[in-house]
């Protein structure tokens, strides 16, 4: 039995990245693909909350890989 090794660390890719990479490395961390967790993020802009403001924290928190 062989087992695939993820990478579980939470961080910005440079590759996958749009604006900063915030969307690209949840989805890497949680094992989505990019463009879902984008969406579900625009979505969520549409609901009342800080959504943008979480985005801008989550970008000065979360290390470039």
């Amino acid at each position: 039995m062989t087992t695939m090794h993820q990478n579980k660390s939470l961080s910005r890719p440079k590759d996958e990245a749009m604006i900063a990479g915030v969307c690209a490395g949840l989805a890497r961390r949680f094992g989505m693909r990019p463009t879902t967790v984008r969406i579900l993020f625009l979505v969520s802009c549409l609901l009342p909350g800080p959504q943008f403001v979480v985005y801008l924290v989550l970008w000065l928190l979360i290390p470039k890989s």
